[in-house]
């Protein structure tokens, strides 16, 4: 007896949230520290020639602002990606060459160079991904996998190493035995962490990484296109094979070319690492806070060399006048115009809620650790969370996160970095909760007036923190100790 068989189709109405293009562009800004964004907006002005700039706001520092001195950066960039593009055969090897040693650590720079944060302090470019790391929510597994893959990095921010040599060397100097598909399943989270186009393996897939950050605008979907469709055309800048093959027009293709030169960075490490890693003397503070005699607590957003922005006005009575149009010259000179006009409003309107999600934030932040605004003592520091903030502002975590991320705030005791500010609490059990970063400052104090010839053991350390008011735990003794970047006892002797 034959059985009959059907295929049912079942219809389901899914939901999903999509960013429109105006949120992709304020999310990308909201990760930018005021440098960046100066950078970002002159570029943004080169592109659009519907948008114009008045510099005239601010003192006499800011209307003596150096336009020369942001296109050499802009020309130093374009330089950077052409010598990629002509070490493109050497660039792309993923094989690693370095020699197998039983001492190998790849994390063992970052542990010899990581000091705790203290007033002032710069973030260097693998810390800073070992703090996003730290906000993800990662099994064991999966955290030590980023932790090599994050060690593994080479100074531009990249990965030259092929996922299943990987896969190979975590069971050789690990042993920890996972599939590549695990590990490069990790690493795309890896490619999600700010600067865009970290852990590429590939100068392609770095360009391409920060390109689907952009998504949203004609222009970004057709650079998008350049390089995956065409990308060896682009890399041997064959422009009129591309226009052929996705059918575009001489002007669009300039435009997608100047973007592709003003906007993708071939080295998003080392560009990053130019703003962590500088001195302190450099930094420059995207938020400045005051106190004033009266204990009151004023700030404001560091406009830098930000100009204020808007639509050139012949260009909006230009598309008055044609949107009756007949003619097919009239049709394309307003469809150009529109174009223009229409990006450049989004780009006013992501700056402003840009600066809007930015000043809530920092007012946030400072009603939370006023106590430690006014006195710059880290014993003054309150718990606080990235979920704390989000709560009474409204926004989501990752909005607070991207908020924090690479900024820096003047205080009337010093620069600090945003993400000072955040910290984790330590529940006594007496119903008090005493911050991280103030545990941890007591346990340092501690390690750095012992006795080098005979160094204080973890429990030892666990009981002179109780008799100093911190009644925790020696395994989290030996946790923050190990954040700190601080060895055992017996790696601490000195003779």
């Amino acid at each position: 007896m034959s059985q009959k068989q059907y295929n049912i189709q079942e219809q389901k109405q899914i939901q999903q949230q999509r960013l429109s293009p105006l949120q992709v562009q304020t999310v990308r800004m909201l990760e930018m520290p005021l440098t960046q964004m100066e950078d970002y907006i002159e570029q943004e002005i080169e592109i659009n020639p519907s948008l114009e700039a008045d510099y005239s706001h601010g003192d006499d520092e800011l209307e003596t602002y150096d336009r020369q001195q942001q296109s050499d950066e802009s020309e130093r960039r374009q330089d950077a990606l052409d010598d990629a593009l002509e070490r493109i055969g050497q660039d792309d090897r993923m094989e690693d060459t370095t020699p197998l040693s039983d001492d190998f650590n790849p994390t063992q720079n970052y542990y010899e160079e990581k000091n705790y944060q203290e007033a002032g302090s710069t973030t260097s470019f693998i810390e800073n991904l070992y703090e996003q790391m730290r906000e993800e929510e990662l099994n064991d597994t999966e955290r030590s996998i980023m932790e090599y893959l994050i060690g593994s990095l080479d100074n531009d921010g990249l990965l030259r190493k092929d996922i299943a040599a990987v896969s190979d060397e975590l069971a050789f100097r690990e042993g920890l035995y996972v599939e590549p598909e695990e590990v490069e399943d990790v690493l795309h989270r890896l490619q999600e962490f700010y600067p865009p186009g970290v852990g590429a393996r590939s100068l392609r897939e770095c360009l391409t990484l920060q390109v689907e950050r952009m998504r949203g605008t004609k222009t970004n979907m057709m650079m998008y296109d350049v390089l995956t469709k065409c990308y060896d055309d682009f890399i041997n800048n064959r422009w009129d094979k591309i226009c052929r093959t996705l059918k575009m027009s001489e002007a669009q293709a300039e435009t997608v070319r100047k973007e592709i030169r003003h906007t993708l960075n071939p080295k998003p490490g080392a560009a990053f690492g130019e703003v962590q890693g500088r001195s302190l003397e450099q930094v420059t503070p995207d938020f400045i806070v005051y106190v004033n005699d009266n204990g009151t607590i004023a700030f404001e957003m560091n406009r830098g060399k930000m100009p204020t922005l808007q639509i050139v006005q012949k260009d909006e009575e230009m598309i008055e006048s044609l949107q009756y149009a007949n003619s097919k010259a009239e049709r394309e000179a307003l469809a150009f115009t529109q174009q223009y006009v229409d990006r450049g409003k989004m780009f006013i309107e992501a700056i402003r809620q840009r600066n809007e999600t930015m000043m809530r934030t920092m007012k946030e932040i400072i009603i939370q650790q006023r106590e430690y605004i006014l006195s710059g003592d880290d014993a003054d520091l309150k718990p606080m969370l990235l979920k704390d903030v989000a709560e009474k502002t409204g926004y989501d975590i990752s909005t607070i996160s991207r908020v924090s991320r690479s900024k820096y705030v003047q205080t009337p005791w010093g620069i600090v970095p945003l993400k000072h500010f955040f910290n984790e609490g330590y529940d006594t059990g007496t119903g008090d909760a005493i911050a991280t970063k103030t545990i941890k400052n007591a346990l340092k104090e501690i390690i750095e007036k012992e006795d080098n010839k005979s160094p204080l053991s973890d429990d030892k350390l666990t009981a002179i923190m109780k008799e100093k008011g911190f009644p925790i735990a020696r395994r989290t003794i030996a946790k923050y100790r190990e954040q700190m970047g601080i060895p055992v006892a017996r790696m601490r002797k000195k003779i």
